[in-house]
C-alpha cells in the first residue's frame, strides 16, 4: 500500500505526531495507570476495573459512553478519540509509565482482558504469540461478536497504537499473525469488514519499518494466493 493510501491518523502515528507538543501539566493517564485516579462515571480505579470487569462482556460491549472514556484512559494514545474528555497521552507520561513495572503490568493486564473479550489469550508476553480461549463455545461466541460488532475495529486500532507508544509493539505483530492464521487456516474472522480494518489500519500500526513491511507482505500473500495457507507453523517470533 502506498503511503498516501494509509489513513491519515495512522500516518500521523507513524510520523510520531510531529505537531504534538508535550503538556507537562496533564498527567491523567499516568495517574490512572498508577492506580491514583478514578475513572468516570463509575469512579473506579484501574485495579478495580481489572478485578470486577473481567468476563463482563455485555458491559464491555454496550456501555458506550463509559467505554469511550475507559478506552481513552486504559489505552491512551497521543490523539483525541471519540470522547474529548479523555486526555491524549503526553510524552512525559510515556517516559514515566515505561519506567514503572507496576504500571506496565497493568497495561499488559488491560491488553489481556481485551484479548479475552475478543476470544483470544496471550500465550507469551515475550513474543506476543496468541491462541484461542477455550472451550470452543467460548471463543466461538467471542469471535461472532467481534465479526458482528464493527465498532470494535476502531478500538483495536487504538489498542495497537497504545501498545506501540508504551514499548510493547512486539505484541501487535502477535495479534496480527493470530488473526491472519485464523483467516487463512480456519476461515475465522474472515469478513470483508474485518479484513479491511486489518489491512488498512491494524497492519500499519507498527513503527518498526522492517516488521511492518514483513507483516504487510505476508498479509498480501495470503490475500492474493488462495492456495497458500498461513498456518501457525509459518509464524516467526514477532
Amino acid at each position: 500500500m502506498s503511503r498516501s493510501a494509509i489513513p491519515r491518523d495512522v500516518r500521523e502515528f507513524l510520523d510520531d505526531y510531529p505537531n504534538n507538543e508535550d503538556d507537562e501539566t496533564q498527567s491523567t493517564n499516568l495517574e490512572f495507570y498508577s492506580n491514583q485516579r478514578r475513572c468516570r462515571p463509575d469512579h473506579m480505579l484501574i485495579d478495580d476495573i481489572h478485578e470486577s470487569w473481567k468476563g463482563d462482556w455485555a458491559k464491555l460491549e454496550y456501555k458506550h459512553g463509559f467505554i469511550q472514556w475507559l478506552y481513552g484512559t486504559r489505552f491512551p494514545i497521543r490523539e483525541h478519540g471519540m470522547n474529548f474528555a479523555s486526555q491524549p497521552l503526553q510524552i512525559h507520561e510515556i517516559t514515566a509509565m515505561k519506567k514503572d513495572p507496576e504500571v506496565m503490568g497493568r497495561v499488559l493486564q488491560s491488553y489481556c482482558m481485551m484479548l479475552e473479550f475478543y476470544g483470544m489469550k496471550l500465550d507469551s508476553p515475550e513474543t506476543g504469540l496468541l491462541s484461542r480461549v477455550m472451550p470452543e463455545s467460548r471463543y466461538a461466541d467471542r469471535y461472532r461478536n467481534l465479526v458482528r460488532s464493527s465498532h470494535n475495529y476502531l478500538r483495536i486500532s487504538r489498542i495497537l497504537k497504545c501498545l506501540s507508544e508504551l514499548g510493547l509493539e512486539h505484541l501487535n505483530a502477535g495479534f496480527l499473525l493470530h488473526v491472519l492464521n485464523e483467516q487463512s487456516e480456519h476461515g475465522e474472522l474472515n469478513t470483508s469488514g474485518l479484513k479491511s480494518s486489518m489491512d488498512r489500519w491494524w497492519a500499519h500500526c507498527i513503527r518498526n519499518e522492517e516488521e511492518r513491511e514483513w507483516l504487510g507482505g505476508t498479509i498480501k500473500k495470503v490475500r492474493a494466493d488462495t492456495n497458500f495457507i498461513f498456518s501457525r507453523r509459518c509464524m516467526r517470533e514477532p
